[in-house]
């Protein structure tokens, strides 16, 4: 059962975007409006807030919308996961697999401090590689993953692929 009905409703469907074949998932309309937005936000935080999040990582580019509402309301540090080359600083690299091609995410170095409590949030789970390489670096410098938080969720194997994470979606597909 849909616990977000008015979240779905406003979710676009754009087929053959950004590639052939791909259906992607316009959250556009949902951020435009007040109501939506919040009720997004408040869902997702509502996971968390009683699990002392220490950072919310958001990975770029959609991501950053949703997770500094949410370490706003957490109480948390932000921290970014940009695609190569968009960091200025001193950074580590992970590539993973995209459900249409490839990518590389980075992170600055001392983003993360050894033993801090980390929430990934993203826009959309799909095959799992792009969570798992933000996984992966929040790891790399000695984040504790507390959960995965997503907007929403695609049958794609991402929930196979990250299973021994603690993983939560307002829209499943």
């Amino acid at each position: 059962m849909d616990n977000y009905p008015n979240l779905k409703a406003k979710i676009r469907e754009i087929n053959d975007f950004p590639t052939p074949g791909v259906h992607f998932k316009d959250i556009t309309p949902l951020l435009e409006d007040p109501v939506t937005f919040c009720e997004a936000i408040d869902g997702i935080a509502g996971f968390f807030k009683d699990k002392k999040i220490d950072k919310v990582v958001g990975i770029d580019a959609r991501g950053f919308l949703l997770a500094s509402a949410v370490a706003y309301l957490l109480k948390a540090g932000m921290v970014v996961v940009r695609k190569k080359g968009k960091l200025p600083w001193d950074k580590i690299l992970r590539e993973h697999d995209l459900e249409y091609g490839k990518g590389s995410l980075e992170m600055h170095i001392d983003s993360i401090k050894k033993g801090e409590r980390v929430l990934i949030v993203d826009d959309v789970l799909a095959t799992g590689g792009t969570a798992e390489a933000a996984i992966k670096l929040a790891e790399e410098l000695g984040g504790k993953i507390v959960g995965i938080a997503v907007l929403l969720e695609l049958p794609m194997g991402g929930q196979e692929k990250l299973k021994n994470y603690n993983i939560k979606s307002l829209i499943k597909y």
